[in-house]
């Protein structure tokens, strides 16, 4: 099976509407193609897909693998798309030994582990033990599959799990996390009516996976959009109608708007502080986000406003609130330790105003505070918190057997040595030993680019890679 056939198979998943929450299509797909094998399947009460395959010829007494991936994509495009995840197709191109989508996430991750699984099912020439093919429900948004596993689901001990996105590297770890919600209420009051009113946008930042991508010096648009407010409201008997920015837990913010009120008079001073303060966002990540933009436009809004005290805690907490990396590791070089994400600010009904934010750590501890943190800022400014979806992280374990099959099979392929390390990413395999607490597990996959974002994109000769990799470590073990 080539990797031709492997994306030919992820062109058809990406027909499929498979946004978190909303899998009943990509189950129902999966249903299909194990009747055509004759192959057992098996759906639970928590969505999770489980296609079990016999042994290849002369592999019968091979232990039993798991090969694992998730069902659902992050669903992001760019401003003014019209694209309906629910049921609009990916748009898919390759460009330069790139496939991207045009204007949307391309939902490689973690499509592209799927495809490959099926592609190992469908392959007579495949060489390899007993399977149980593993799909999980709602990953992105909580990792509800991973949690509602039921203990008698799996038989096997070995899991291989292709929800990684660098070829080459070989992830026998991953961070815990916790989602931290902040919720402020307030009063709509009639704004001034003599004040005029204007939107500002901040825009064009790369965004990305909160966790991957953490490290990389991009910007949180949440958090530049404060810092334009802060200076305003500070200078300024500014009116805060409405304020939106961000969406997925997971992924760094690339856009923000507020819609504010003032004196004509002050128009001068309010575009003044913006453009100062949007130059000097744009010189600070000159390098690593380069296309950082914004605009201040007259706009119409209604009759009512934030009131002025929970506009003004509002905007100082969010200017005030960590985003980034909070601490390195000192056991592993250049692994984040702990991080925090400040995802999102919305508006879903009158009076009320929600901030969401993540934190991750490989250490326990340092993701409670973290939380903590996160907590007390908004608390200081009269916010209601929560937490919730909390997981725990994956401890490297440097004897694992399937380590050094995979290193062997990488060695022997391509005449060099991988990479193994732990990822700052959040993946199933920590809750997957809460389950299974005697699984040898390892993560690996072919490289993919500013996943979570419209940009995201699979690099076409790292997939060749792959499927190569996955089949020999198959082949192998015995």
């Amino acid at each position: 099976m080539t990797s031709d056939y492997i994306l030919s198979l992820f062109r058809e998943i990406l027909r499929i509407p498979r946004e978190s929450g909303h899998e009943e299509q990509i189950i129902e797909y999966l249903k299909v193609f194990a009747d055509t094998l004759s192959l057992p399947c098996t759906v639970d009460k928590a969505g999770n897909v489980l296609i079990t395959a016999p042994a290849s010829k002369g592999m019968e007494n091979a232990p039993t693998v798991i090969l694992q991936s998730h069902l659902d994509m992050v669903c992001e495009k760019k401003a003014g798309s019209t694209h309906d995840f629910s049921k609009d197709p990916i748009n898919a191109v390759i460009e330069n030994g790139w496939m991207t989508a045009k204007d949307t996430t391309l939902g490689a991750d973690c499509g592209i582990g799927i495809a490959t699984t099926l592609a190992v099912l469908e392959d007579e020439d495949a060489v390899h033990g007993p399977l149980e093919c593993l799909f999980t429900s709602s990953e992105e948004t909580g990792m509800d599959g991973a949690f509602g596993l039921e203990d008698s689901f799996l038989k096997g001990r070995i899991l291989i799990n292709l929800d990684s996105e660098d070829e080459g590297e070989l992830f026998i770890g991953c961070a815990g996390g916790i989602d931290t919600t902040a919720e402020f209420k307030y009063t709509p009051q009639p704004r001034n009516r003599d004040n005029v009113t204007y939107e500002i946008s901040v825009f064009g930042g790369l965004g990305g996976h909160s966790g991957d991508d953490i490290n990389k010096n991009r910007s949180c648009a949440v958090k530049s959009l404060a810092r334009i407010l802060y200076r305003i409201m500070k200078e300024t008997d500014t009116e805060l109608y409405r304020i939106d920015g961000g969406n997925k837990r997971n992924a760094i913010a690339r856009e923000a708007s507020a819609v504010i009120c003032f004196a004509p008079e002050a128009l001068r001073k309010v575009s003044g502080i913006f453009r100062r303060t949007l130059a000097e966002i744009q010189s600070e990540y000159i390098t690593s986000d380069p296309n950082i933009d914004g605009t201040i436009r007259k706009y119409t809004c209604g009759e009512c406003v934030i009131e002025k005290e929970t506009a003004l805690n509002l905007i100082s907490s969010l200017n005030g609130v960590p985003h980034g990396v909070l601490a390195m590791s000192a056991e592993m070089k250049g692994l984040v330790e702990t991080s925090t994400n400040l995802a999102s600010v919305k508006m879903p009904e009158e009076g009320i105003i929600r901030v969401g934010t993540s934190q991750r750590s490989s250490v326990d501890s340092a993701k409670y505070y973290a939380a903590e943190i996160i907590e007390a800022a908004f608390i200081t400014a009269g916010a209601e918190v929560t937490h919730e979806s909390e997981y725990p992280g994956w401890k490297p374990v440097l004897t694992s057997n399937i380590l050094e099959i995979t290193k062997a099979s990488y060695r022997k392929l391509f005449n060099t040595e991988p990479v193994v390390r732990a990822i700052h990413a959040g993946l199933e395999c920590g809750l997957f030993l809460t389950k299974y607490p005697d699984l040898d597990m390892i993560s690996f996959g072919p490289t993919l680019r500013d996943v979570h974002t419209p940009g995201e994109r699979l690099e076409i000769a790292s997939l060749e890679k792959f499927h190569l990799l996955l089949y020999d470590v198959l082949k192998n073990i015995r």
